[in-house]
């Protein structure tokens, strides 16, 4: 069978996997985020915490609880990696220098997972597991307690209360990503992912020198690695590591761990808000732009106008032979339209417009599907600008699930939008401006300037993948994709929830022959476009500078 059947297979045994858990998980889920009763082992967390998990909140209180559980963790973080040179389990690693601590506890607990440092030569077994496989599943819980809040505003009438912070939190972790992580990790570990605490051990000699590699519980982070859209290696080769996605079976596993929850909160929303059309509208919408995105980069990666590489039949410079391009190009979709990050590949080596699908991606907003989470009130961000839109052509107050879209509204959401457009254009302007930031990219000309454009990109929308030949690990840009981080997280969660109180507080319109059917293909098609549009008109320029002028020249 040849490369380019092969992924078509890949990719229709994926989207049957995927189909065939939707309706259960997303059910559950709904379930979970609807129930009024407590597990024990939740109320002994709720106890240790001093949280009453029946107590409702409004918007405000709840982004309090938001930030209040990230600042704590990211100092928890911070004194963990300070202090690894006097912990157990450290493999001899000494203790992590400050500006790379602050860059690396920003970056997982903001579900981001940028990585400037050599995991395996910089973390030890403490840190590993107590710090960042921690925060792996916290940061995507908060994720998605953010989006169950939009979708209780929407839900909601006559009231701004949202539901509480801690029980979602607390739910999000314990009903569904540690008992979905556990059944992951048992399958990666008896298809050959590492799962131990060893120490280093030397494995050979190669050219006069010895080659050095440490275990740890590989399986149990790759997990949830994926499932929380993390995407942080134990490695820095990351998933193209074969301690970590041993064979092809396993990237594809992998790539169905990073989709599954994305893609079954649309049918959370949809049983939420009592209408399961509305959450399948969503789903076809993120559903058209990933399977687009996917034949568009299978195609750049498998056709050439090089000679050398039409003669090879697919461009294989950075790409593992065991998963081949099509393995590849599907991972590096899924992980660049969520927010994982993670990578069988290196990003750099694709085509210019490979390369330029990837950013691409990450420019949406990861809203197809997007992150655990993040994606759904993303999209729904762009459902309430698109409704917006409609209402300006037909000269009608828009409206969506029977909630009118009003000045307020279409503020919150606005601004929402232009945050992360802001910040990773400003960023790598500056960037490129000042004298020393230009002297850590590895290439000149316009893949240089996209690797400084990727990371930022990367950072802003807490992918946290990289685009490789580019020196992050510097007081420079570990102290600004830092910030990109934090601002590009926690920022947009200030207008949701905010967005989320206004919808609660509304009384519902009743439905009338000249409200827009949001459930129906027509707007599905609306929304398809105003994501491409908005996003194009924002990041056209830049792409033109990096990307699109390699791949044209």
């Amino acid at each position: 069978m040849g490369p380019v059947p092969a992924a078509v297979l890949q990719l229709l045994a994926l989207i049957g996997a995927l189909a065939l858990v939707h309706v259960p998980l997303g059910n559950h889920m709904a379930r979970v985020y609807s129930s009024d009763r407590h597990l024990r082992v939740e109320r002994w967390i709720y106890k240790g915490i001093g949280a009453d998990p029946d107590t409702e909140m409004r918007w405000p209180a709840y982004l309090r609880g938001v930030l209040a559980f990230s600042v704590a963790g990211v100092l928890f973080l911070y004194l963990l990696q300070r202090l690894q040179g006097v912990l157990p389990g450290s493999l001899g690693f000494s203790s992590v220098n400050p500006a790379q601590s602050f860059n690396t506890a920003v970056s997982f607990v903001t579900n981001t997972n940028w990585q400037s440092y050599y995991g395996e030569q910089t973390m030890g077994h403490v840190v590993q597991t107590a710090g960042l496989a921690v925060q792996n599943f916290v940061s995507a819980a908060v994720g998605i307690a953010v989006a169950v809040a939009l979708v209780r505003g929407f839900a909601r009438s006559r009231t701004g209360e949202l539901g509480n912070f801690w029980a979602d939190l607390v739910r999000g972790t314990v009903r569904i990503l540690v008992p979905v992580a556990a059944v992951a990790a048992v399958v990666l570990v008896a298809c050959g992912a590492v799962q131990n605490f060893s120490g280093i051990h030397e494995v050979g000699q190669f050219m006069g020198g010895s080659q050095q590699w440490n275990g740890g519980a590989v399986a149990s982070q790759e997990a949830i690695k994926e499932l929380g859209t993390n995407g942080g290696g134990y490695f820095n080769a990351n998933s193209a590591h074969p301690f970590e996605n041993p064979t092809p079976f396993t990237n594809l596993f992998e790539i169905f761990l990073i989709l599954v929850i994305p893609f079954a909160l649309t049918r959370t929303f949809g049983v939420l808000v009592g209408s399961v059309r509305q959450g399948y509208a969503i789903l076809t919408a993120m559903g058209a732009i990933w399977l687009g995105f996917t034949a568009l980069m299978m195609w750049s990666e498998f056709t050439h106008h090089e000679g050398a590489l039409q003669i090879a039949g697919a461009s294989m410079e950075g790409k593992e032979v065991r998963f081949g391009v099509g393995g590849s190009s599907i991972f590096a979709v899924a992980t660049t339209l969520t927010s994982t990050g993670a990578v069988d590949s290196f990003h750099s080596s694709f085509t210019g417009f490979g390369g330029g699908i990837t950013m691409l991606s990450m420019m949406l907003g990861e809203i197809a599907p997007g992150g655990t989470g993040s994606g759904l009130y993303g999209m729904l961000i762009i459902a309430v600008i698109a409704v917006f839109i409609a209402g300006l052509m037909v000269g009608r107050t828009p409206e969506y699930l029977g909630k009118k879209i009003g000045s307020r509204e279409i503020k919150l959401a606005a601004v929402y939008i232009l945050i992360t457009p802001a910040l990773v254009l400003i960023l790598t302007a500056f960037s490129m401006a000042l004298p020393t930031p230009p002297n850590s990219m590895l290439n000149p000309g316009a893949h240089g300037f996209s690797e400084v454009l990727y990371a930022f990109t990367s950072t802003a929308n807490n992918n946290g993948s990289a685009f490789a030949g580019l020196n992050a690990n510097t007081d420079w840009f570990n102290t600004m994709t830092g910030l990109a981080m934090l601002l590009g997280r926690f920022l947009p969660m200030v207008f949701v929830l905010a967005l989320a109180g206004s919808l609660a507080e509304q009384k519902p319109v009743p439905v009338t022959a000249g409200t827009l059917r949001t459930e129906k293909p027509m707007f599905t098609g609306l929304l398809v476009g105003a994501v491409l549009i908005i996003v194009g008109l924002t990041y056209f320029p830049a792409l033109a500078l990096g990307p699109l002028a390699e791949g044209l020249a």
